[in-house]
């Protein structure tokens, strides 16, 4: 594995990530909402690619100053193109998509957006889920339906356990009072709310987590079906 990410704090509680495949000595970066905080983390060096999960402003407001300052080629989803800045790669469900010779998978994760999409890289393995997956909760239902973002979600069943989340927010605090309310019994719950309590007073990411922390405590990853989730996405919603 010749991957390193680095998280790149940007706005009131975005991430975005920088990728960079030090065989080919490539960099790419996921979702950057502003162009400041990528040209800080780079410093002098090159940014060859932007990857994006989604249209939304907070995760696409920079991309015109990085791809002016490096000529970075942008790839995102084909469905999104209108709503996207200007794509270089259009991306369908299960294409490739290379940074250096690390190969990523595309994956079709619509609810919170039409076209979203997320990244999947296995040689980490490391996941980039955008506004779909967040640690400890779930993207809002902002142009999809709740039986399509708990579709989306469980297209990541088949990714071990030991991979890495990387989403789009700092928001696993607040998603952590609400999972404890609604499954107060849960020990693993419990422990990853501790963590993300320390983390936190530390002023430090609770992110990245793993697919099998959220497993064992994010209530949408565990709802039983459809009807449950759309219940709780709800009653998040008014928490």
């Amino acid at each position: 594995m010749s991957l390193h990410i680095q998280v790149v704090p940007m706005l009131s509680d975005n991430y975005g990530w920088l990728l960079h495949d030090m065989v080919q000595n490539v960099r790419a970066v996921v979702d950057p909402g502003e162009a400041a905080p990528v040209e800080r983390a780079l410093g002098n060096e090159k940014l060859d690619l932007i990857l994006l999960t989604h249209h939304h402003a907070d995760h696409t407001g920079g991309v015109d100053a990085l791809r002016h300052r490096y000529g970075a080629r942008v790839a995102g989803s084909a469905s999104e193109r209108r709503r996207l800045p200007t794509l270089d790669i259009a991306l369908a469900p299960g294409d490739p998509i290379m940074v250096g010779a690390e190969r990523g998978e595309t994956i079709a994760t619509p609810g919170h957006a039409d076209g979203h999409v997320a990244f999947y890289f296995p040689s980490v393995p490391a996941l980039f889920s955008g506004d779909a997956l967040f640690s400890l909760g779930c993207g809002r239902l902002l142009e999809g339906s709740a039986a399509q973002l708990f579709e989306s979600l469980h297209r990541f069943d088949i990714l071990p356990d030991d991979t890495l989340v990387f989403c789009g927010h700092e928001y696993t605090q607040a998603n952590a009072d609400f999972a404890r309310h609604v499954d107060p019994d849960n020990t693993a719950l419990r422990a990853r709310a501790a963590e993300v309590a320390s983390l936190r007073q530390q002023g430090l990411p609770t992110i990245p987590s793993t697919l099998g922390q959220e497993r064992a405590a994010n209530p949408f990853l565990r709802a039983a079906d459809v009807a449950t989730f759309a219940k709780l996405r709800k009653e998040k919603d008014n928490f």
